[in-house]
């Protein structure tokens, strides 16, 4: 058989025949004749032991047809009546499918999981951000202290030189150049809580398409999570930019703000109505907002 024809059979493989019954049927297709067993195992190279267990299928499937006796000679159905039958024969068992499983009952498909990983340790955490802002094409949105900030001061630096975008909250001073964008210092908690605040985090938002958000409740135990996805970049941004707003307003109205909430905006909590936790710990600056 020649590369055309082995590609045929190949074909008729993808259709339901097994490797035999498909050489042998394009073989019966190529001769001239009605052909023998014998001929057709010379031709096709279906092993001789095999080659008549293989006509005898085909006759059955109606994909050949025995034209003589002695000895016995054998002719492929034509193309256009093998296919049209397996045609049929396909449309008939998708329609039983269909049925069978319109049939079921309707329980219900439960809802696929997100795919988010978690961390657990801030090294692991920074070498995530850092490879995001680096294949960052348009924005980056960016929260965290000034210690969860210094690691990736060359892939702010980078993405900024090549036209990126920041919305950047940061904690204490700045690490690295101002990044272009909006950037804007946490200035509500400092003075109050910045100075004595155990917990650390880092939050990230690339392009909309990929988050991170990992958190230190005790300034040494890390645990968080990333991953691609809309919504999960959703609600990073949200918080981000929930906290830009409010640094905005408190820059243009402090006295105002702190009249009204206190230094550092502990009135805003919603632990402040509340008695503290018997652990001591007061108000984080997540609370305060």
């Amino acid at each position: 058989m020649t590369a055309r024809t082995d590609a045929i059979a190949e074909r008729l493989v993808q259709l339901g025949f097994s490797h035999y019954e498909a050489r042998t049927y394009v073989g019966l297709l190529v001769c001239d004749e009605a052909a023998t067993g014998y001929g057709i195992s010379n031709d096709t190279g279906v092993p001789q032991p095999k080659v008549y267990e293989t006509l005898r299928k085909l006759v059955e499937r109606r994909a050949a047809i025995q034209v003589g006796e002695r000895p016995a000679r054998y002719a492929a159905t034509p193309p256009d009546v093998l296919l049209g039958a397996l045609e049929r024969e396909f449309q008939t068992r998708l329609e039983a499918a269909r049925q069978g499983l319109e049939s079921l009952p309707h329980l219900g498909v439960g809802d696929p999981p997100l795919q988010v990983s978690s961390l657990s340790r801030f090294e692991a955490a920074a070498a995530r951000a850092e490879a995001a802002i680096g294949r960052a094409r348009t924005r980056v949105y960016l929260h965290g202290r000034a210690d969860e900030l210094r690691p990736l001061a060359e892939a702010v630096t980078a993405a900024s030189r090549r036209g990126v975008e920041f919305v950047l909250v940061h904690f204490g001073p700045l690490p690295f150049a101002r990044p272009r964008g909006q950037v804007v210092r946490h200035e509500s908690t400092e003075g109050t809580l910045y100075p004595a605040r155990q917990s650390r985090h880092l939050a990230i938002v690339v392009d909309s398409e990929w988050s991170l958000w990992a958190l230190a409740r005790d300034g040494q135990r890390w645990e968080g999570m990333h991953g691609d996805g809309a919504l999960l970049a959703s609600l990073v941004k949200t918080y981000i930019r929930h906290d830009l707003f409010v640094q905005r307003m408190y820059a243009d109205a402090r006295e105002l703000f702190e009249a009204r909430y206190g230094p550092g905006l502990l009135g805003l909590g919603i632990a402040a109505a509340e008695p503290a936790a018997e652990t001591g710990e007061g108000t984080t600056a997540e609370d305060a907002g």
